[in-house]
């Protein structure tokens, strides 16, 4: 009986010995695609969990942002690396060892997919982050506060279509251009049920309803998105028409910090209203 418990106990260092020597011995055997490998998933870990941290709080939000473009920049490094490698063994006829190496360009090619979409809505709209169906009067917020800087960094400044207009005036010509089917809705109910139904809909999306008051035909609620937990402000607007039968419905929608809301708030306005109305109708 002891003499098979020294067999097993001697077998184990030597069967660890050869398990770590095989796992050695395979990154030898294929240091660029363990290359690639690595590189591509720790950037998609990375961009995902300085997203993370900055919505729990571990971090800023602009510290989680100024990560982001280092690992897309990772991610096609470990592309140009298996690009090159394979390159490479083609013209010396190697045998490409492809498990890992084509894990990681997938893992790469998909990433940076991801992150050019991004890119591409960055450059197709412009860069503001406060989006109302009525530019001449804008819903205003009573419980909730607009921001300070709401004004400031409104681009424009150096074009000559829109020298010598205040910032508001370049804000409401881009979101003109950019968004023209912003506009109000009427909706044939009392202001009271669309402001109730208004109500409604913002509980279903998650939305923290900060203010309603259905006389009036008014709603403040804050909607949190994306793993940075970002609060974006909304306003909603009743205003009575055709005697009270209908209702003419305004909506504004502003982010608390940044730029540049890639077109979030005017998507947001887009499907609240829609689900509103049922089938918007924009208002005459």
């Amino acid at each position: 009986m002891n003499s098979q418990q020294d067999q097993q106990s001697n077998m184990e260092p030597a069967e660890t010995s050869a398990l770590k020597t095989g796992k050695l011995a395979t990154l030898r055997n294929d240091p660029k695609g363990w290359t690639v490998f690595v590189i591509a998933i720790a950037s998609v870990i990375v961009f995902f969990g300085s997203a993370f941290g900055a919505g729990i709080g571990l971090w800023g939000w602009q510290a989680g942002l100024g990560i982001l473009p280092w690992t897309g920049l990772a991610a096609l490094i470990a592309l140009i690396i298996a690009i090159v490698g394979y390159v490479l063994d083609r013209r010396k006829d190697r045998k490409t060892r492809w498990p890992l190496l084509g894990i990681g360009t997938l893992v790469s090619l998909g990433f940076i997919g991801y992150l050019a979409s991004y890119a591409m809505t960055l450059a197709s709209l412009p860069a503001i982050h406060d989006i109302t169906t009525d530019l001449a009067d804008p819903p205003q917020f009573s419980a909730l506060t607009l921001r300070a800087d709401n004004w400031d960094n409104i681009p424009g400044t150096d074009d000559s279509e829109m020298r010598g207009m205040n910032p508001r005036q370049r804000w409401a010509t881009l979101h003109q251009d950019a968004y023209p089917d912003i506009r109000s809705v009427r909706i044939d109910q009392p202001v009271a049920e669309v402001i109730e139904k208004a109500r409604r809909l913002a509980e279903d999306r998650g939305w923290e309803v900060v203010s309603v008051d259905p006389a009036s035909g008014h709603l403040e609620a804050t909607a949190t998105i994306s793993l940075f937990r970002f609060k974006d402000d909304v306003v909603i607007r009743a205003r009575a028409a055709e005697n009270g039968a209908a209702s003419i419905i305004d909506m504004r929608s502003v982010s608390r910090v940044g730029i540049h809301d890639l077109g979030a708030n005017a998507k947001r306005v887009r499907q609240f209203l829609s689900d509103l109305s049922g089938t918007t109708t924009a208002a005459s």
